[in-house]
């Protein structure tokens, strides 16, 4: 893509400026350009999905930054959408997190967030999690500010402590990163609405919202979460939900039918491919 990592970052910056900004993950760079012909402004690369699709392993820390940026790379090659994307922990320490800033903004990623977890992590939405202390995380929010090559790139806090030490120490955590040099926050696995729309009074500012299933969110609507305040709604793993699904239903129908004749009105056809890719096969 004709497009610098500088002009995507900027661009990011100009869409959370207008209005809340949905951003669907990819999973390969073909979802992606699925994600940018649909008309959506942004996309998102879930730490989850780089796990499962890509390493084929429990979202558990297990994955690279190698690994993070080498499938980072392929998705910006494929779209010149903006992408904010999962970093984890930031893959070690302060210094760590910001070789994680430098390493995936080099390659096209507009913006990051990390959590506060201890390592390994674990699912957002899973009980079981453990929270590194203030001071330390702020250490690391510090370091990947002062990292980033743009003053466009964005840097998002994502807080764990609604599940582990209660929405007040959320909201705490919350003030003290952006103080520390945060432009945003991700408040994750909060309980309902009320939640939502309480921690963006109390915390203000650019705000995430997860919109994953299966969790301990509600599902809501993009427009109610831009009632409340937050200006990103992220859906990390439904799309490969869906594809898992379509082809775990294929496989299952092609082993008993011998065939897969009853399966082709589902599918994307040759010519519908080609068209996403650009390509021509008459030239």
């Amino acid at each position: 893509m004709n497009v610098t990592t500088a002009q995507r970052s900027r661009r990011l910056r100009e869409l959370l400026a207008a209005g809340p900004v949905m951003m669907p993950g990819a999973f390969n760079a073909l979802s992606a350009k699925m994600i940018e012909r649909t008309g959506f402004d942004a996309l998102y690369l879930s730490g989850a999905v780089l796990a499962n699709s890509v390493g084929g392993v429990p979202d558990i820390g297990l994955m690279t930054l190698t690994e993070a940026r080498d499938h980072a790379e392929k998705i910006a090659r494929s779209t010149a959408l903006p992408i904010l994307m999962d970093a984890d922990t930031g893959y070690g320490g302060a210094d760590n997190a910001a070789h994680c800033v430098r390493t995936l903004e080099a390659v096209g990623v507009s913006g990051i967030h990390l959590e506060d977890q201890e390592f390994p992590k674990r699912c957002g939405h899973l009980d079981g999690k453990k929270l590194v202390p203030v001071d330390e995380f702020c250490r690391k929010i510090e370091a990947a500010a002062a990292a980033k090559a743009s003053a466009d790139f964005v840097i998002i806090a994502r807080t764990d402590a609604r599940g582990v030490d209660g929405f007040d120490a959320a909201v705490t955590r919350a003030r003290r990163y952006l103080d520390a040099g945060a432009d945003g926050i991700f408040p994750e696995a909060l309980a309902d609405a009320d939640e939502f729309a309480r921690f963006a009074r109390e915390v203000g500012g650019l705000l995430l919202a997860n919109m994953t299933e299966f969790g301990k969110t509600p599902y809501l609507t993009a427009d109610a979460f831009a009632q409340m305040g937050y200006r990103m709604i992220i859906y990390p793993v439904t799309l490969q939900r869906l594809v898992m699904k379509t082809v775990e239903d294929g496989l299952t129908e092609l082993k008993d039918a011998g065939t897969q004749k009853n399966l082709v009105p589902r599918m994307q056809t040759r010519a519908a491919l080609y068209d996403l890719l650009g390509y021509d096969p008459t030239k």
